[in-house]
């Protein structure tokens, strides 16, 4: 089996930056795979728009800290792309994620656990059970965080398994390099969405503070990500493989 259009699998893609993302995808002609967790209707309202693109999309709830899952996740995939009439896919983008924000006194093993089965050692594993999905010469983002570098009290858990997946990103495109297959990290910086509880973009304090520490002079927006990622999976950025690129308009330079 092949395929003409190129087939991205975005997980977390129901809102945020993965929606974002896929939209930005599907407007360059990409057929969209997209996870979510729990809100089945807001996945089904990107696919929806996707559709309405004029491109493929299919909608898979998938638990992207539960490695159990996985082996089912990855026959459910296979499933889809047969009824695509095509057996691989192109671009994986590890997008899906929760935020803590705790001192780093008070951090709970719950909490440094959760954010470590969803950040790090579900990118880890779930990357390792769809590889045989994923096409020869294809692309893997990782999403990690400016929080990886630079330093805000209250995140030293979830900056710590970022940084993981950030050092993880450089040792997959060494060791998938023999398939062609170039795998990136992609590190936002604070973004208007709903994430750690939408306080970029809902807090004005919050808000004015984050755009006084960044060199444009404002926080993120959603349409500051998503075109990037879709550019960087594209043939004009091939030579691109194994780096850390942040995306915050130069936040804490």
């Amino acid at each position: 089996m092949s395929h003409t259009a190129n087939i991205a699998l975005i997980t977390g893609a129901s809102r945020g930056l993965g929606r974002n993302t896929a939209m930005h995808l599907a407007k360059k002609g990409v057929d969209i795979i997209l996870t979510y967790h729990a809100n089945r209707g807001e996945a089904d309202a990107a696919a929806a728009e996707i559709s309405a693109l004029g491109r493929r999309a299919a909608v898979l709830q998938l638990d992207s800290g539960d490695v159990a899952s996985f082996a089912r996740f990855a026959a459910e995939t296979r499933a889809v792309l047969a009824g695509w009439g095509c057996d691989r896919f192109d671009y994986l983008v590890n997008n899906a994620g929760t935020g803590v924000w705790a001192p780093f006194a008070e951090t709970s093993e719950a909490d440094f656990d959760h954010l470590m089965n969803i950040h790090f050692k579900g990118v880890y594993f779930l990357t390792q059970k769809l590889l045989p999905l994923i096409s020869d010469g294809g692309r893997i983002v990782n999403v990690s965080s400016g929080l990886a570098r630079f330093t805000l009290p209250g995140f030293s858990a979830y900056a710590a398994m970022k940084g993981a997946v950030e050092v993880l990103t450089r040792y997959q495109a060494k060791e998938l390099g023999a398939r062609g297959i170039r795998v990136n990290t992609v590190a936002p910086g604070a973004i208007e969405t709903d994430f750690a509880g939408g306080s970029v973009r809902d807090n004005p304090e919050v808000n004015r503070h984050t755009a006084s520490q960044t060199a444009l002079g404002r926080a993120g927006l959603p349409d500051d990500i998503g075109p990037m990622i879709a550019s960087l999976l594209s043939d004009d950025n091939r030579w691109i493989n194994g780096q850390r690129i942040e995306v915050s308009g130069g936040a804490y330079l």
